[in-house]
């Protein structure tokens, strides 16, 4: 196993699994925790990157209070077993060839299955053409302030290379320097050329309940077909 920090709250874990079936981008896994005692937690996590052989990379995030979060982030260690079940899911998932635009929505840990859909891109050669022109790619990041955002480094490469057009939205304190003020989400922030409900795109959007309820609410809204939403959601509130 491998271990990476990823903020002063998240990890991720590379973990080795025998006989791994592989998975699609944006499929998570059930983690089962045993203790001495036999008391057993069971725990679903996105996978953050798409199939490599047997290897399976989960980026967890430390909820206050959660048992089996805590210990991943805080506890596992090199050499250590868990059990997983899965792959799970077959809805929220992105393949390669998909030919429509795509307009990704993550709020704080959301993104995990979304950078196993960027990845998956980029692996797969793709780049964003100049908006409005043909198949893209687009983020909307969610998170508190920056020092939040998961994956920062590489967000900002595969941006520079052309794999995704990102906006981060900062809802509690934004860097100094963002046209954009602190706040929460809207639908400003969810419109922009190429990505319009007139181009069709499937989108995805990935967060706590509150968030995914209300930014599924605001594409509704500008125009977007429910049918073409597609929604994985988790806890009670929103970033």
């Amino acid at each position: 196993m491998e271990r990476r920090a990823e903020t002063a709250s998240a990890v991720t874990l590379v973990l080795a699994v025998d006989d791994w079936p592989g998975h699609l981008p944006g499929q998570h896994v059930d983690v089962r925790l045993t203790a001495p005692d036999g008391y057993t937690a069971t725990r679903s996590y996105s996978v953050a990157a798409p199939a490599h052989g047997d290897h399976v990379e989960l980026t967890v995030q430390r909820v206050p209070d959660g048992e089996v979060s805590t210990f991943l982030t805080d506890g596992l260690a090199v050499g250590d077993t868990v059990r997983l079940r899965g792959p799970v899911g077959g809805w929220f998932v992105w393949r390669p060839e998909q030919p429509e635009p795509v307009l990704l929505v993550a709020g704080g840990s959301g993104v995990v299955p979304v950078m196993a859909m960027l990845r998956a891109r980029a692996e797969a050669g793709g780049q964003a053409p100049m908006r409005g022109t043909g198949p893209a790619f687009r983020l909307v990041y969610s998170v508190r302030a920056p020092e939040d955002v998961i994956h920062a480094d590489e967000l900002a490469a595969l941006a520079a290379a052309g794999t995704v057009d990102l906006r981060l939205v900062h809802t509690r304190r934004a860097p100094e320097g963002d046209p954009r003020p602190a706040g929460r989400i809207g639908a400003a922030d969810l419109v922009a050329d190429g990505w319009s409900a007139a181009a069709a795109p499937t989108v995805y959007v990935c967060g706590p309940t509150g968030f995914v309820e209300a930014v599924a609410g605001l594409l509704v809204g500008l125009g977007h077909d429910p049918d073409r939403i597609r929604t994985e959601r988790f806890g009670p509130s929103g970033p």
